[in-house]
């Protein structure tokens, strides 16, 4: 077992981070536009990639993130324009986070879920191989690549992977094309003739203001509390990690800066990394949904009619990793994360994007201070 690692701070990212060249794919997604905001913070150059904002509203526009960060409006499909993207940004890190992301919605459309997801990922991975430099590159997919376990026991990330639904199979199948390229072309064993280091990020739920998906939980409930109308739940029994958004984030950060070419024995991280909250905080659905609407006021009502789609009932994360080499953790504990939710999308609700923004990661890393 390796000694306990110690966690970067806000002050050690900026060091890390400050004037390196970073290109976020999928940088108009929900978790793009807070990971765009903290690295422009760190001092970063940042670059995007990335289909239109999937919503409206969405974070990135009310933040006005395309005045501020150069991106380029691509699909992750069309291997020739990531290509060419990746060629011209010159990136010195990676984080590969475009993605489809809703379950639901792989249902409605599984092949262009898969081809965006799996070959999406070969196509960034490609990009890579062929600019032929060093880099580091954190692909980011999902605690939904793994095969389900039928104790409800949390998977660790040697764990066999799997999905009984599409969404879930994409992304297991994102996890094996990850292998095989760093296995046929990126070993580290060979890291310093090739110098570039392969990472994935397996994150838990993550919930934070600013999100406005469709058929995602906590954005659905604030959706259905503005309006006074009852929430339908469609499981209210399963259990998921729950996580504010910023606490992956700062994994995947860590990830990167320990990656980076020039940091010191960078082969040592590479693999897979599970980022999911402690025990107490993988929860029931109901659960959430409960704290949210006390939080949220009498206006918010839900109920849960029988639901036929096929989802995990039980599905836990051993972070023990991440914790134990990193130092990672989740600072801050559910119910305080869910309130922080409500204040912060009041806080959008009155225009006041880039204020809300600054406060939470002002807070947060006030959190994860040494």
């Amino acid at each position: 077992m390796e000694d306990l690692g110690t966690a970067l701070s806000d002050g050690d990212l900026r060091r890390a981070y400050a004037g390196r060249r970073v290109l976020i794919t999928g940088i108009t997604g929900f978790k793009g536009a807070w990971l765009a905001s903290w690295l422009v913070r760190l001092g970063a150059d940042v670059r995007g990639l990335a289909l239109d904002p999937p919503t409206v509203p969405s974070l990135w526009d009310m933040l006005r993130l395309g005045d501020a960060v150069p991106w380029d409006r691509v699909d992750l499909r069309d291997a020739n324009t990531v290509a060419a993207v990746v060629e011209n940004a010159r990136p010195e890190v990676i984080f590969h986070m475009g993605a489809q992301a809703l379950v639901p919605e792989a249902r409605r459309d599984p092949l262009g879920t898969l081809q965006t997801n799996t070959l999406g990922t070969a196509n960034v991975l490609e990009a890579t191989r062929h600019a032929g430099r060093p880099l580091a590159l954190v692909c980011v997919t999902t605690d939904k690549c793994y095969a389900p376990s039928p104790t409800g026991q949390p998977h660790h990330e040697l764990d066999r992977l799997g999905g009984h639904e599409v969404y879930a199979a994409s992304k297991a199948a994102a996890e094996l094309v990850v292998t095989a390229w760093r296995q046929s072309w990126f070993p580290v064993h060979r890291l310093a003739s090739h110098g570039v280091l392969i990472t994935t990020a397996r994150s838990g739920n993550a919930v934070g203001p600013g999100d406005h998906a469709p058929d995602r939980l906590v954005p659905d409930a604030l959706r259905a509390f503005r309006a006074g109308t009852p929430l339908v739940l469609r499981r209210p029994h399963a259990v998921r990690p729950w996580q504010h958004v910023l606490a992956p984030l700062w994994g995947y950060l860590m990830l990167g800066a320990h990656t980076l070419v020039g940091a010191p024995n960078r082969a040592r991280w590479s693999g897979p990394w599970n980022f999911g909250p402690p025990p107490d905080d993988e929860v029931p659905v109901a659960q959430v949904i409960t704290t949210l609407a006390e939080a949220w006021g009498p206006t918010a009502q839900w109920t849960a009619p029988p639901s036929t789609l096929p989802e995990t009932g039980v599905l836990r994360l051993d972070s023990h990793q991440a914790q134990r080499r990193l130092g990672w953790r989740c600072p801050w504990p559910l119910d305080h994360v869910l309130r922080r939710v409500v204040g912060g999308e009041q806080m959008l609700d009155r225009g006041d994007a880039v204020a809300m923004v600054t406060a939470e990661l002002d807070a947060f890393t006030k959190a994860i201070a040494p």
